[in-house]
């Protein structure tokens, strides 16, 4: 099994970002790979986190913008 491309990542949701992400982690952790492929790994790796790491950030954004918009209990 070769590492997949990054060019598919950006369209990804969180949950299919972060389930890859843990997919790679296994990979690299059971090792076996050849260098090429644990380098290839490795990169689709940093941009699955890196899609994870976006989602988040967008969904505190979110949260960050519902509560300052929420009406205050007096």
């Amino acid at each position: 099994m070769s590492a997949a491309p990054i060019d598919d990542i950006q369209g990804m949701s969180y949950e299919a970002a972060r389930d890859a992400l843990v997919a790679v982690v296994d990979r690299l952790e059971r090792g076996g790979s050849s260098l090429e492929e644990s380098l290839a790994l490795w990169e689709r790796g940093e941009a699955l986190a890196a899609r994870c790491e976006t989602w988040l950030i967008g969904a505190r954004a979110r949260l960050d913008a519902a509560r300052s918009t929420a009406p205050v209990d007096a």
